[in-house]
């Protein structure tokens, strides 16, 4: 574990976002979206395993050595990390998510000023979007920070893993973590109505049963925030909408019309100075989005994009030209 702390340590000094310590291999760090060596040893298959050894409990090595892959979030040094670890060709690898031990502010995160609004829902249904490694679960935490600050609820969040870490403030906080905690995103869904929750966080949005659960819990009255992987606006209803068929698609349909608030879709691109910025395209939902959705006339929702700037929309196009009026981009 004591070499685990140093690549850490090393990691957070250098202001890294990521650590890969893969057996027969250089370790690396990925500083501003760039991978670098940060040592001169190639790492021993023997030594990863002991890294492994350290971070695992015996039901997770028996996942290990059943699946080739585990998730968790473990605190290391004071420092959270998501950790992957996963077998390959010479032995085990270790990708490490370093999480700020701060949450990042609305201001310091350039919140679009819709996405100001979100935390003062009282219900319904909002979805962060974007690729892998986009920010999304830092844009979330921003926004369950803000709700934490300001408001009294009760918040539950089911992650996988747990990222951010909230201490309660005005609200409530219960973080709950799979295979953990909760066996499934679906079994958690359905135990977390009967915990008197205000706010529900799904981590990830992963298969109709999930999204369906979620569903019926903003249609019940409860504010739910989730992720899903999907590079715009429109193409998150598309997905949400294309998981399900017949007579249960058009249920979902109605649902989703009735209770969407925002999608938010996001990507990073390296800013002028070097650090990643976030350019956000924004869905709100309008009477004409609301009636293309329960029409399933999904076309209509990128015009709508395009042209609902009062509504407190903007298109990824629109959001880059804005960062690049603002100096911050190429």
């Amino acid at each position: 574990m004591e070499e685990l702390k140093r690549w850490i340590q090393v990691a957070v000094k250098d202001g890294a976002s990521d650590v890969h310590l893969i057996a027969g291999s250089l370790p690396f760090s990925r500083v501003r979206d760039k991978l670098k060596p940060i040592g001169k040893t190639v790492l021993s298959a023997e030594g990863v395993q002991k890294m492994v050894n350290a971070l695992l409990t015996q039901n997770q090595l028996r996942e290990l050595d059943q699946s080739g892959d585990v998730d968790l979030g473990v605190v290391v040094s004071d420092v959270s990390v998501r950790v992957n670890i996963h077998r390959q060709t010479l032995g085990a690898g270790i990708a490490i998510r370093v999480i700020p031990k701060k949450i990042p502010s609305p201001e310091a995160l350039r919140f679009h000023e819709t996405m100001l609004t979100i935390p003062k829902f009282e219900d319904g249904f909002v979805i962060v979007s974007g690729p892998t490694g986009s920010g999304k679960s830092t844009t979330l935490a921003s926004m369950i920070d803000q709700i934490n600050s300001t408001t009294s609820r009760h918040i539950i969040t089911l992650e996988d893993p747990i990222e951010y870490r909230f201490s309660n403030q005005k609200s409530l906080i219960e973080q709950r973590q799979l295979g953990t905690d909760f066996p499934s995103f679906q079994k958690g869904l359905r135990h977390v109505l009967r915990q008197d929750p205000d706010v529900i966080v799904v981590g990830e949005m992963r298969d109709p049963e999930t999204i369906s659960l979620a569903l019926t819990a903003a249609e019940t009255g409860h504010l739910v925030l989730s992720t899903l992987h999907a590079p715009n606006a429109a193409e998150v209803i598309e997905r949400i909408v294309n998981v399900f068929e017949g007579a249960q698609q058009q249920q979902v349909l109605v649902q989703l019309a009735a209770t969407l608030r925002a999608v938010v879709a996001q990507r990073l691109i390296p800013s002028i100075d070097g650090p990643l910025v976030a350019a956000r395209e924004i869905l709100t939902s309008t009477p004409a989005v609301q009636n293309a959705i329960r029409t399933n006339n999904l076309s209509v929702i990128r015009s709508s994009i395009q042209t609902g700037k009062k509504f407190g929309m903007i298109s990824m196009d629109q959001a880059i030209v804005e960062l690049k009026k603002e100096g911050l981009i190429e």
